[in-house]
């Protein structure tokens, strides 16, 4: 690599936890033990990439849950049970993260080689410092050690969709230019936040929450069912306005080179 200096990876579904399943399964236990109130796993993915807190707040405020949060409680969620619901999450959430800390599939290789091109290896997260904490012990046994990290919870500005845990990244690793970054994420917050931080932006749609499948499910799907979803996710993540769509982040290596021929065009994200 010329011109590109580091990539500002997400965590679940992007690096490790194929499916970005640690995070959803939690939020459904979570409302469930704290307010015995049901939301699927299908409305607990749609804010994914979110801070939690934002983003149990979020759900709240979708449209079918609302209706049955007023309907089962008499009015609208508060902030006090918002608060609840997250002292709840975060337990929950330390204690699941380590077991979905393994790299997915042919990730590792391909970090491997870029840092030995010189690229450095940002990261930032939906998660709190504290699940932050947890996870980066157990990802490192299995060999992933990015170059700094970022929890949402860490920066007084906020963090997702805006672009300042990714900007923190660059001030840390000392990178010269915000348009030699490429942020790679699994979900529109994420992609937002690239955006916004003036980086080229990748989306990763099959092992991600897009998809919201294990590898194990993902095997088990038929081909026409794999067809749709790869669609479906795809869509969702050039919608959302990811420069680039690929499978896995084990398929960045291509996208990278595409992007370096951009930049020595002197074009910009």
């Amino acid at each position: 690599m010329t011109k590109l200096e580091a990539l500002i990876l997400d965590w679940a579904g992007t690096v490790v936890d194929h499916g970005s399943v640690a995070p959803t399964t939690i939020f459904v236990e979570a409302f469930k033990t704290a307010f015995n109130f049901e939301i699927s796993l299908q409305e607990a993915r749609i804010p994914m990439g979110m801070g939690k807190w934002d983003h149990i707040a979020t759900l709240g405020s979708l449209a079918d849950i609302k209706a049955r949060w007023q309907t089962q409680f008499g009015a609208p969620m508060s902030n006090d049970q918002i608060d609840h619901i997250y002292e709840t999450f975060m337990p929950l959430q330390k204690a699941k993260v380590a077991e979905r800390a393994m790299p997915i599939a042919g990730v590792l290789p391909v970090l491997n080689r870029l840092k030995q091109q010189g690229l450095k290896i940002g990261s930032c997260s939906g998660y709190p410092r504290q699940v932050m904490d947890i996870l980066e012990v157990a990802a490192a046994e299995y060999g992933y050690k990015p170059d700094h990290s970022v929890g949402s919870d860490e920066l007084s500005a906020g963090s997702r969709p805006g672009p300042w845990m990714a900007l923190e990244n660059v001030n840390v690793l000392g990178i010269s230019n915000v348009a030699h970054c490429v942020k790679v994420d699994d979900s529109a917050p994420g992609i937002a936040e690239g955006l916004n931080a003036g980086m080229w932006t990748v989306g990763v749609a099959l092992t991600g929450n897009a998809v919201g499948l294990t590898e194990s499910q993902w095997q088990a799907c038929s081909q026409t069912e794999q067809d749709e979803l790869t669609r479906t996710a795809y869509q969702q993540l050039y919608y959302s306005g990811a420069h680039y769509v690929i499978d896995s982040l084990a398929d960045i290596e291509p996208i990278l080179m595409q992007i370096e021929a951009r930049l020595a065009r002197g074009e910009r994200p």
